[in-house]
Formats: C-alpha cells, structure tokens, sequence
C-alpha cells in the first residue's frame, strides 16, 4: 500500500490522520499501522475492552502518559467501568511491585518457579474440590 491508501485506511478509523502516525517512515508504515489496526480494532482472544485494560497497566507501568490515555479512551468506549480500570491499575501495581522485589532480593528463579507450580496445582484442586460440592448440594 502506499502512503496515500494507509492514511485513507487511518482516516476511515481515526476520522482524521493524526500526526504521530504521519510521523512514521514510509518503509514501514503499512507494517506499523497494519499491526496496530489487527491489535487494537480487532477481536481476538481478547475483547477490546479487556485488551485496552492490559493496555492501561502496562502504560501505567511503563510510565507512558499517551499510551495511558488512549488506552483509557478506549477502554471506556468499550465498556469498562470505573472500578474496572481501577482494578486493573491495581493489578498492575501489585505485579510490577512484586516484580521489583523479587528481582531485587534475586530469588532464585528455578526454586520460585517449583513453588508457584505447587501452588497452582494447590488452588486447582481446591477449587475442584467445591465445584464437585456444590453440584452435590
């Protein structure tokens, strides 16, 4: 595609053709904006709504205030709440929290990896374990 049909294929997204993507080099621009469109316009796995909110804590993390406020945007234009992005900000902070921990005290990543395989195994079975009681109940 060249450049002229890229911003047209922006423009029917976008309504305009804002100037961060005018900024990109005409070598990759059709690669960029083809990656950008299939992530964020396209259902996948994910829901936009939850891809937007994944978006959110890693801007957060990362500290990237335009990255944050689109991710906001559109989370919100897809249906997240309030406590929806609060909950997963917090999950964010918990998780690279955790992570600056870990790291720092250089835990020992292969015992840490037996552990929490441990744990999931735990939790699965319990979690078993009620569902088996209360289809009994």
């Amino acid at each position: 595609m060249s450049r002229e049909e890229v911003y047209r294929d922006i423009e029917e997204h976008f309504g305009f053709v804002p100037s961060f993507a005018k900024s990109l080099p005409d070598d990759t621009i059709e690669h960029d904006w083809a990656i950008f469109k299939a992530l964020c316009f396209e259902e996948g796995k994910l829901g936009l709504k939850e891809k937007n909110l994944i978006g959110l804590g890693v801007s957060g993390a990362i500290k990237c205030r335009y990255c944050a406020l689109y991710h906001t945007e559109m989370a919100k234009m897809h249906g997240a709440t309030d406590d929806e992005i609060n909950e997963a900000l917090r999950f964010a902070m918990d998780t690279t929290g955790w992570s600056t921990f870990l790291n720092g005290l250089q835990v020992d990543y292969d015992q840490f990896k037996d552990e929490m395989l441990r744990i999931k195994d735990y939790v699965s079975k319990k979690a078993e374990k009620r569902e088996v009681e209360r289809v009994a109940i």
